[in-house]
């Protein structure tokens, strides 16, 4: 897994709210065990004509989205089903961090195991940031893993993680990686044992 520190971006606004994963990557594409080609489905009902033709006016298609990595989302975003494929989507796409006021469980869970920085703002925040893009497209966000920072010019909110996925995170391991991490403690125990 990709080591996250800080990222400092510009963010994509999709004020939508209850975006499931079948939204953020449709049913037809879960045969795939590899993450390769999954950026091209990302959002696929939403960003393709039915002859697959990109739809212009579609966020992530447009010139100017280029290279963000933060998606601004709305309320609730990743509900329904326990796809992996939804963040693998989303990370193949570029994107590191999606903000909103709340996440599925197993959203925000396969998010953590895959790279993926679920960011849970109040609503307020949440609006200013909204109102924020709407005013200013290319403003850039801050967030900062370590210290659960999210800045946006004129301020910045925490942001809550449980330690065990920030240590994951911060140090680019997945679970297992972070179980290695104890190799020597592991086997001193196994020797000698408790």
């Amino acid at each position: 897994m990709a080591q996250f520190t800080t990222l400092t971006s510009r963010a994509l606004p999709l004020p939508v709210n209850d975006i499931d994963t079948d939204q953020i990557i449709p049913a037809q594409f879960l045969k795939v065990t590899d993450k390769n080609g999954l950026a091209d489905a990302l959002f696929f009902n939403w960003r393709y004509n039915d002859d697959k033709s990109p739809k212009a006016d579609f966020i992530i298609n447009k010139p100017e989205s280029k290279g963000a990595q933060i998606l601004l989302a709305g309320d609730n975003f990743g509900c329904g089903s326990s796809r992996e494929h939804a963040p693998w989507a989303l990370t193949s796409y570029g994107f590191r961090a999606v903000i909103s006021t709340s996440f599925a469980d197993i959203f925000r869970n396969n998010s953590l195991k895959n790279g993926l920085i679920p960011i849970i703002v109040d609503g307020e925040t949440h609006k200013m940031l909204f109102d924020l893009l709407e005013e200013t497209p290319n403003a850039e966000l801050n967030v900062d893993l370590a210290s659960q920072t999210l800045s946006f010019p004129n301020g910045s909110v925490s942001f809550p993680i449980d330690p065990f996925n920030k240590a994951c995170l911060l140090n680019g391991v997945d679970e297992l990686g972070y179980i290695l991490g104890f190799e020597k403690e592991i086997m001193e125990f196994e020797k000698h044992g408790a």
